[in-house]
């Protein structure tokens, strides 16, 4: 077996960190051998059979086209449960993980009504679902294909959640001020930006769930807004996930429709990462 740890760190070193090779490692062990940490370590003396080598060979082939070791394997980590993914959704990010913390040390109360929309895998309501206290968590994507994965990993997960398929473009409130939170990690990546991608993300993750027109770039943002005026409480919360370039807009297109106490968050890499901002008590949307 160090043979072939030797040969997947020679093949990958061009294109991945010695961090990122050794996250891979200890996945594809993980995935092919049952191996913890400390097994591959105790094993590493351990002659691999023909199968499992040319297993590994493959995802080599894969890897090395920048193909994203938890589409291979359709499986991500997140707020420390397995979710399967595939390339009808996102993979969730560590980003994303910080937003959940954020929402969950907001909101201490009881039975508390949610609206995560564009579940995509579904991270977030199922996060949410788990920590927040005896929640009622509502889930929309445009996905067909999303929402059937996202409602996998709920059942899998044990986590009630009412999921359903609905375009937040066109979607109409069947009930009015019901959500006590509304959360959303829309699409918010500018098409202009798409030069400056990485391969694996380009290649691979659903670009209906990254893009928006370069000429507006806020278009889900609004549209959200829009939706959490007339649905959110008074004095209900909504919580975005937001390109790190738009933060000042992000904010005056919550101001214009009468949300309060906004306030724009970094992530643990110092960017405008996150928007959150209170529906006032008199706010009358028309």
């Amino acid at each position: 077996m160090e043979t072939t740890i030797k040969k997947i760190k020679e093949t990958l070193t061009p294109q991945y960190s010695q961090g990122e090779i050794n996250s891979i490692i200890k996945i594809i062990f993980d995935k092919l051998k049952n191996y913890s940490h400390v097994d591959i370590i105790m094993h590493k003396d351990e002659v691999l059979c023909d199968h499992t080598k040319r297993e590994i060979d493959d995802i080599l082939k894969r890897l090395l086209n920048r193909e994203p070791i938890q589409y291979i394997f359709n499986e991500a980590y997140f707020q420390g449960f397995t979710l399967k993914v595939t390339q009808d959704t996102l993979i969730p990010r560590p980003e994303t993980e910080e937003l959940v913390d954020i929402i969950v040390k907001e909101n201490k109360g009881c039975d508390l009504h949610v609206l995560d929309i564009g579940t995509g895998s579904g991270a977030i309501a199922i996060a949410l679902a788990k920590s927040l206290r005896f929640p009622i968590v509502n889930a929309t994507d445009i996905s067909d294909k999303a929402i059937e994965i996202a409602m996998s990993n709920a059942k899998r997960l044990n986590v009630d959640i009412n999921f359903s398929i609905e375009d937040i473009l066109t979607a109409t409130p069947v009930h009015n001020n019901i959500y006590d939170i509304i959360v959303s990690n829309p699409p918010y990546i500018a098409n202009s930006e798409r030069d400056s991608m990485e391969k694996n993300v380009l290649d691979y993750e659903p670009h209906s769930a990254l893009f928006v027109p370069d000429n507006d770039v806020l278009l889900f943002y609004r549209a959200i807004t829009e939706y959490a005026v007339k649905t959110l409480k008074p004095g209900g919360r909504i919580y975005f996930e937001i390109n790190s370039r738009f933060g000042k807009e992000t904010t005056l297109l919550l101001s214009q429709y009468g949300f309060m106490d906004i306030a724009i968050i970094k992530d643990m890499y110092g960017l405008d990462r996150f928007a959150v901002a209170k529906r006032t008590n008199d706010y009358d949307f028309r």
